[in-house]
């Protein structure tokens, strides 16, 4: 059976160890932002990984070996030696639909308190994920428990459904 694991990589390899498991045939997900980058003559959008250090793969049990042979690979994570924990499909899912939507992404430490919701219209329609107040403003959060990391966008409580 597949399962989404997140995998820690060395300091940045994201980009070339994301594409040695693509050339193994191994489905992966690079979660990336494009910021804007100044150098001396120029500006530039340059893409970075939303979770540096991080990326996630589509495996099943007998990958793993494969996927830790992989240039740059450090590790599958996991709670305890040689048992990774798979990251629900419903979090790589929603946190797809964040970064897809276009909307300002801002990435928080993990919120624990909050009420689960999901998106009923819009361009976020049907992702899942806890909503938090912050300043006056409903902040909706999608959260990467493994990571121990969260991406949220700003939106409109009447957006939102309970979940």
């Amino acid at each position: 059976m597949l399962n989404w694991y997140a995998i820690y990589v060395r300091s940045r390899h994201e980009f070339a160890s994301n594409c040695e498991l693509l050339k193994k045939g191994i489905k992966t997900y690079l979660p990336t932002i494009k910021r804007l980058s100044q150098w001396r003559d120029r500006k530039k959008l340059v893409e970075f990984p939303l979770f540096p250090g991080y990326l996630f793969v589509h495996i099943c049990v007998s990958d793993y070996l494969n996927v830790l042979r992989t240039r740059g690979v450090v590790s599958l994570l996991s709670s305890e030696a040689g048992s990774p924990i798979t990251v629900p499909e419903e979090e790589i899912n929603s946190l797809k639909l964040l970064l897809d939507s276009g909307c300002g992404i801002n990435i928080y430490p993990q919120f624990k308190e909050g009420t689960s919701v999901f998106i009923r219209k819009g361009a976020l329609r049907g992702a899942a994920g806890v909503v938090v107040r912050k300043e006056g403003q409903f902040i909706f959060v999608v959260n990467i428990h493994i990571l121990g990391r969260s991406v949220g966008v700003k939106i409109y409580a009447e957006d939102l459904e309970a979940a």
